[in-house]
């Protein structure tokens, strides 16, 4: 059976090769209706054209992703040294996604339509345009290079899962490995467990430059320069305009990251005692492996919900996440949600590994919702469990009848993260706590020590995000950065951009950057988390001064319908307006870290006090 596509070119080519004729009214075959020619002269109707191409395009293009989507849950959740079964399931399940969305004729059809946006509606076009991006990834006018590339980026997943890390004799999880980080206090141990954080890198080095080469050529075959542009464009930017948003948020949040940076030198010495305090900081004095993270460097006495949270229990948190949605007005999820996910860490005995990296799922751009987790019973698993829920309401909540299947994907990728980073933060806000009985409304709590610890989790997130990540995809992806220079290129824009340094020399011999999964397997866009911080802060002080009446540094959204209405109004219409419309429509301005400077304006005069007569280095 041909599909809708075939049918109409098939259909296009015959009209094409029929001789001029007189068409007959068949009731009475005398009296011509039309001429052909007059028949020609009719204009196309485009409109026509494109809503019977579409609606064939998007119900293939629903089965095959809810195909591709299932081969991956089974590769991420099920993970067996030497077992390939599910890896090339997966490949298999790709290559057919891919040889649809990038199927000549597709990319054809496209193209001729986009032709006529004149005479389209807005929906299509967006449809259209949506599906000729999709196509960039995967154009079967490159079939082998494609094929090659789905094949390599399996084959990388299962290195990067299923590395068995190995601390003092013992295999150990990537869980554990920040658990250690967050809390030892013995330098020397310290290092060894961010050097065994990092030995995964060497294994993975061939398979990135493989996957280097082959994702450039891929999308070079529709006009990208490389895979970075490719990326960026889905945000309407050029290359160029991208690194240039990135660094001017950079810019604006550098005085305060200054200001922490030279607070956590002087204080992590202290901690380690360190008499002389180092002009910059070493990687593994940090409470992360990549030092994009320093909250768990302070404790607000009061806030500390560990001791709370483990009477409560790992469920209980992913419930709780439920009913703060449904208390903004949000729907229940459906069962599914629980039965299908794989929301707690596998059993000590088990005989496979999955995926640690928190992470959220649309599985056929439906109602089948998932979530993919290792929640424990702790304070950072409270916030990750309510930022994954906001990736699953903002998929149910676009999962409506006005939405195409293609469209239904966040305004833009950032817009994604900063819905649940900002349920994160609020969640975390003491009259929201205290509103949820797990603090005393009457606990002393210090504000300032308070939003320290949010600074050193969210501004300090920037300079990674923004600058490192971005920077070296960057350079690796369109600036042809030389193997031989990959780990020197990441440790110099960590020491610019963080003000870190490696306890001792990285060489050539090592990846470091590798070892962070979104460089292997989400690629070229880590600037979306950097964006949707700005851009979480900016809706967050809309809701806390417009809506609720509220100091943003003291919320609580619980109950709101009206937060509820003002989230849904930027949620339903998925990816079918365009973001900075959205956002300058819903909070009066465009994207800017103002929101978010002035949201730590306060702890400013507190930093500047304590690094009085020390010595700043960046």
């Amino acid at each position: 059976m041909k599909t809708p596509l075939l049918s109409i070119l098939a259909a296009a080519s015959l009209a094409a090769c029929a001789p001029t004729a007189t068409v007959h009214n068949k009731n009475n075959p005398e009296t011509p209706l039309q001429t052909k020619q007059e028949a020609e002269a009719t204009p196309p109707d485009y409109r026509a054209q494109a809503e019977q191409f579409l609606a064939g395009y998007n119900a293939e293009y629903v089965r095959l992703y809810t195909a591709s989507s299932e081969a991956e849950w089974r590769s991420n959740t099920r993970i067996v040294p030497g077992d390939t079964a599910n890896s090339g399931a997966t490949t298999r399940a790709n290559q057919r996604m891919a040889a649809f969305t990038g199927s000549a004729e597709n990319i054809q059809k496209l193209r001729e339509l986009l032709e006529h946006k004149a005479d389209l509606t807005e929906l299509q076009t967006k449809q259209l345009e949506t599906a000729l991006y999709n196509a960039a990834n995967n154009p079967q006018t490159v079939a082998e290079v494609v094929k090659r590339r789905i094949a390599a980026e399996a084959a990388q997943t299962e290195k990067l899962y299923g590395f068995d890390y190995k601390y003092a004799g013992k295999s150990i999880t990537t869980n554990d490995l920040d658990e250690l980080l967050r809390k030892e206090t013995n330098p020397q141990k310290r290092q060894a467990v961010w050097e065994t954080s990092k030995a995964i890198g060497p294994t993975l080095k061939e398979g990135l430059l493989n996957l280097r080469d082959l994702r450039n050529e891929t999308v070079q075959a529709l006009g990208y320069p490389d895979y970075f542009t490719y990326q960026a464009s889905d945000y309407g930017l050029t290359r160029d305009e991208m690194m240039a948003l990135v660094r001017k948020i950079n810019t604006e949040l550098r005085p305060l990251y200054r200001e922490l940076h030279t607070y956590a030198r002087y204080e992590l010495a202290k901690k380690y005692k360190v008499k002389q305090v180092p002009d910059y900081l070493p990687a593994h004095w940090l409470p992360n492996r990549w030092g994009q993270d320093w909250g768990s460097m302070v404790d607000v006495k009061g806030l500390n919900l560990d001791a709370t949270l483990a009477k409560k229990g790992a469920e209980w948190q992913v419930k709780q996440g439920e009913r703060f949605y449904q208390s903004l007005g949000f729907p229940a999820l459906p069962e599914s949600f629980y039965t299908k996910s794989s929301l707690y860490p596998l059993p000590k005995d088990a005989t496979y590994k999955k995926n640690n990296h928190a992470s959220a799922w649309h599985m056929d751009l439906g109602n089948d919702l998932r979530s993919l987790m290792s929640v424990e019973a702790n304070t950072e698993w409270y916030e990750t469990s309510h930022h994954e829920l906001g990736h699953i309401f903002y998929y149910q909540t676009y999962s409506n009848p006005e939405v195409p299947p293609l469209l239904r994907q966040g305004a833009n990728r950032a817009y994604h993260e900063a819905i649940g980073s900002m349920m994160g933060l609020a969640a975390k806000q003491k009259p929201f706590l205290a509103g949820l009985g797990l603090i005393d409304p009457k606990t002393k709590t210090d504000q300032t020590q308070q939003l320290l610890k949010e600074a050193l989790s969210y501004v300090v997130f920037i300079p990674f995000a923004s600058g490192v990540m971005s920077e070296w995809e960057n350079a690796f992806y369109a600036e042809k950065l030389p193997a031989d220079q990959l780990n020197a290129k990441w440790w110099a824009l960590s020491k610019q951009y963080q003000g870190i340094v490696p306890p001792t020399n990285r060489g050539e011999n090592y990846l470091d950057p590798a070892t962070k999964t979104h460089i292997n397997d989400d690629p070229a866009q880590y600037y979306d988390y950097a964006l949707s911080y700005v851009i979480l802060f900016q809706l967050h002080d809309h809701i806390a001064k417009n809506i609720l009446k509220q100091d943003p540094r003291a919320t609580n959204y619980y109950g709101s319908q009206e937060v509820g209405d003002f989230l849904r109004d930027i949620m339903r219409p998925g990816s079918s307006r365009d973001w900075r419309v959205v956002l300058k429509e819903k909070t009066g301005e465009d994207l800017s870290a103002r929101a978010m400077v002035d949201y730590f304006q306060p702890l400013m005069t507190y930093l500047k006090a304590q690094n009085k007569g020390r010595k700043y280095t960046m």
